[in-house]
């Protein structure tokens, strides 16, 4: 497997995102962690959040505006037991909410771990949270919101029906509906007052279930202990389908007599199983898997198989019954980290569920299509449908049917992707995907599906994928934003298009942010064409939110070519001259750094010298002094012959533009000592005009300038590299270039590094988003 090359139009850290007014960092401290985005109301504009003993309802609009909290913590008790059983005190002996539920208008059904105990009760949704002076007890201090026991202050105020508070006396067992391990998947769908859900339900995490509870039919389960059904699955995610629940996991697998490998799987199970009569009672009988299959062919033929199922999201098209679903896989094993994305259809799902069955002879024979009579009425098919309408309960199926679907639940053909490759893949990176969301955006040239992936990085990328003209796609990564200051795993994320919103939780925190920061692109027309982003477009002015409302005359967007040359006539001329001039010092012998960075990776960087009193231009090259860096340009041992007006130039789709003037003034060592002399008046001389009569006197504020330049920390970080680098001779010959280069890469502004940032500026804004 090849390393996907892919390259990002803009990179955000934490600073730079609360500086846009684009996000909010939920900056609540309740001495909580884990925190998981269970529950989107969004005709109530509110947002269902569980993490460590704590249930969060939250303001679509902003996290931050009054949110109601709940604090379920376990017992004293009940701790104590789990620490004695040999479990960790902060990472799994707490009640971690892990399922939230609406149970009718005014109430939600809410399941937590409970110490390795799993409970579950009532949520009264209330329209106010439990008190203000709660609030700002959890907002001050965090840690003291148990000596604040809501339930006793809002009895008190007589304000217990409007007030979002658990429902007393209504606690239950949490079995077959939350796991007891806060790090083992519990996924549930709560349809016609029953519960569905995919976990393991018992304290050594060995035996996973696809139970149903509550409401008034029989409760079942998957047949237990039967690897051939289950084998050590992790759910990911439930979907409702017509009169059927498809469960998306992965489990591990031994069918071909070798070690166990994990694979991914999709589930389908009839909501109106009422399991067998004589075999199979209170189990399902309807129950039937197909492998997904996410794969890269090879050159040799050879398919790289990403395996590990980690996130499923499931896309409403106008066709109701056929959905598109996205999957996030992970490749398993260590031989290398990858992920991809892969894109299925509900039309190949049902195909393959109507297609033959896997059959195996015995523990030593290999799986193969089974070729024997089936009976009617054919496995898995719902009673009371087209096809068995004298059949009202699977009761009624006929003992045969009932044994074949023990012995025969898995399908021998496999799903396979849309085009049989995946949409999007990473590999030989230094991070995995771990969530996905889609947003459908209409552009002026169509419509395109904008994918938001979460990473175990703690970042989240904004992606397209454009069509080509030889059945290829194209993919492009229009932005990649840093959530969180700590780089950590991003857990959940749920998306907004009726508000724009994108919200993402991780471990230690809760983040909303904008689905566009059309700004950040830049202030010219090319700028913002060259994004290529389908939720932004030149208006006129500025890049700014695009709109099918506006007059098509007033807005420019190419989001499939990106060609500015086209789109821009009458804006491109304004983008040089708009270009501010500095001007920069340097002193001779020395070292300098001409900063340069093309907003897009895709443009070509020149750097171009016009001395003073000359109309010739001068390409600057790599040679002996000068080190062009996709940062800017590092010249060393300065001559007076350096000095004259520099212009950086970015070339991307025929369109060129200047990005940065710099005006490089050469100065004598002689007149730096001068002017560093405590109390002296000396004279900032360029050294170009040492040798003529003239003598150049700067202004104030040209001292000003000198002086701030002098004691900047990245002149000793330059400095201090290129003494480190000088060590090793000709750059262009040394063997160890790759690794100076990438030492001075991380020396780069904080808006365009990764995960590198500057300590001092991480502890002077540290407090912001608290």
């Amino acid at each position: 497997v090849h390393s996907f090359p892919y390259s990002c139009h803009y990179f955000c850290v934490p600073a730079e995102l609360r500086s846009t007014g684009t996000a909010h960092h939920f900056a609540y401290l309740l001495n909580a962690s884990d925190y998981r985005i269970l529950r989107m109301d969004e005709d109530h504009d509110r947002m269902y959040v569980g993490s460590k003993d704590h249930i969060l309802s939250l303001d679509l609009h902003d996290i931050n505006n009054s949110p109601h909290i709940i604090h379920w913590p376990v017992s004293e008790r009940r701790r104590m037991e789990c620490l004695v059983s040999g479990k960790d005190s902060n990472e799994e002996c707490a009640n971690f909410i892990r399922l939230v539920e609406p149970w009718n208008r005014t109430h939600l059904y809410i399941c937590g771990t409970g110490a390795y105990n799993p409970v579950c009760t009532f949520v009264n949704r209330g329209r106010k949270p439990q008190t203000s002076m709660y609030l700002q007890m959890a907002q001050a201090r965090g840690r003291a919101s148990r000596a604040a026991e809501p339930s006793a202050v809002h009895e008190a105020l007589g304000l217990k029906e409007e007030i979002f508070h658990l429902e007393p006396g209504r606690v239950e067992s949490g079995k077959g509906k939350c796991s007891y391990d806060p790090k083992l998947n519990s996924v549930s769908a709560l349809i016609n007052g029953e519960l569905y859900a995919g976990v393991y339900v018992d304290f050594m995490g060995t035996d996973s279930a696809i139970f149903r509870t509550l409401g008034t039919k029989t409760a079942m389960r998957t047949d237990q202990y039967n690897s051939r059904w289950l084998n050590g699955s992790q759910v990911c995610k439930p979907d409702r389908n017509d009169d059927k629940l498809y469960f998306f996991f992965r489990e591990k697998s031994s069918e071909m007599g070798q070690t166990p490998v994990t694979q991914s799987r999709i589930g389908r199970i009839c909501l109106n199983d009422d399991g067998g009569h004589c075999c199979l009672v209170n189990k399902w009988s309807t129950f039937l898997k197909a492998r997904l299959i996410c794969s890269v062919p090879g050159a040799d033929g050879m398919e790289t198989h990403f395996d590990e199922l980690r996130e499923v999201y499931v896309q409403p098209a106008q066709d109701t019954k056929n959905p598109v679903i996205y999957g996030v896989f992970t490749v398993s094993g260590s031989v290398f980290k990858g992920s991809a994305v892969c894109v299925y259809s509900m039309a190949d799902i049902r195909m393959v569920f109507n297609g033959p069955f896997a059959h195996k002879e015995g523990p030593n024979y290999q799986w193969v299509a089974y070729t024997g009579k089936i009976p009617y009425p054919r496995p898995g098919t719902c009673p009371g449908g087209t096809f068995t309408p004298s059949m009202k309960s699977t009761k009624d199926y006929p003992d045969e049917v009932i044994n074949f679907m023990r012995n025969h639940p898995a399908m021998h053909n496999a799903v396979y992707p849309v085009h049989k490759r995946p949409l999007v893949v990473r590999t030989n990176v230094d991070y995995e995907f771990t969530t996905i969301s889609v947003d459908q955006v209409t552009a002026a040239d169509g419509n395109y599906e904008v994918l938001f992936l979460g990473t175990d990085k703690g970042t989240v990328q904004k992606v397209i994928v454009l069509p080509r003209d030889d059945l290829q796609t194209e993919e492009l990564v229009l932005e990649e934003v840093e959530v969180f200051k700590v780089p950590t795993p991003i857990t959940t994320m749920k998306i907004s298009s009726k508000r724009q919103q994108l919200y993402v939780s991780s471990d230690i925190g809760l983040t909303q942010m904008a689905l566009h920061r059309c700004d950040v692109y830049g202030e010219a027309c090319a700028d913002c064409c060259l994004a290529r982003d389908p939720y932004c477009a030149w208006d006129g002015k500025s890049c700014s939110r695009y709109s099918a409302s506006q007059k098509r005359r007033s807005r420019r967007q190419d989001v499939r070519y990106g060609n500015p040359i086209r789109q821009c006539r009458g804006f491109n001329s304004n983008a040089n001259k708009n270009t501010l001039e500095m001007v920069q010092y340097g002193v001779e012998g020395s070292s300098t750094f001409l900063e340069c960075q093309a907003r897009s990776p895709h443009a070509i960087i020149k750097w171009h010298l016009q001395r003073d009193n000359s109309d010739r231009r001068k390409e600057m090259r790599s040679d002996g002094r000068v080190l062009k860096t996709d940062q800017g340009l590092l010249m060393r041992s300065l001559q007076p012959l350096d000095s004259g007006m520099y212009q950086c130039t970015a070339t991307e789709k025929n369109f060129k533009h200047t990005l940065v003037k710099l005006q490089l003034v050469v100065l004598s060592g002689r007149a730096i000592n001068n002017a560093l002399v405590d109390g002296g008046a000396g004279v900032l001389v360029p050294s170009s005009l040492h040798s003529g009569s003239t003598q150049w006197t700067p202004s104030a504020g040209q001292y000003k300038d000198l002086l701030t330049i002098l004691s900047q920390p990245e002149m000793s970080l330059i400095n201090q590299y290129c003494q480190d680098y000088w060590q090793f001779g000709d750059p262009l010959l040394g063997a160890l270039k790759a690794k100076d280069l990438k030492e001075l890469k991380e020396q780069k502004k904080p808006r365009n590094r990764r995960h590198h940032r500057d300590e001092e500026e991480e502890e002077g804004k540290m407090g912001e988003t608290q």
